[in-house]
């Protein structure tokens, strides 16, 4: 897997992170990478009647992640892959993947992630994974759907036992 050995912890501020933390300055991606970055994360974890991965901003979190704790040559696939996807999408549905509805996305989506390319397979696997730690990490997800508590339950310092 492409990803192996590029993590070996996260940094501190990819644990309960929040659009504040990341403190975005100058992106190693184009515009249009980071538009079908906002379009796959949307696609993997939609908003539906609740929260969904742009709404509490997975899309930068993963910008932020692959450009700060990605190798170069993950880097260039995850961008390569991106403007591949596009370029499928418009000769098969005739628009961008930005453009395309739910269904046409994850359809193509799901060709990445049976591919007999490596490039194509490794790629989705990463996305899809770093979209829902992107996701599950996110504070507001962990505080208000998973009930996250940093400390849980309360500690007793002195308290007589009885032996």
């Amino acid at each position: 897997m492409m990803s192996s050995g590029a993590l070996i912890s996260l940094p501190s501020w990819a644990e309960g992170w929040t659009l504040d933390k990341l403190m975005l300055g100058q992106s190693s991606f184009s515009s249009q990478e980071l538009d079908l970055l906002t379009s796959v994360s949307d696609t993997i974890i939609p908003a539906g009647n609740s929260i969904g991965a742009v709404t509490v901003g997975v899309d930068k979190f993963l910008q932020k992640l692959f450009q700060d704790c990605y190798e170069k040559d993950v880097q260039a696939n995850i961008k390569n892959q991106l403007l591949k996807l596009d370029k499928n999408s418009q000769n098969a549905n005739g628009k961008s993947f930005s453009a395309c509805d739910q269904q046409q996305r994850q359809e193509m989506l799901l060709k990445f992630s049976s591919s007999e390319d490596k490039a194509e397979k490794d790629f989705f696997d990463l996305i899809k994974s770093e979209t829902i730690r992107g996701f599950n990490t996110s504070k507001e997800v962990m505080l208000n759907y998973l009930n996250y508590k940093v400390v849980p339950g309360h500690y007793y310092g002195c308290v007589d036992v009885n032996a």
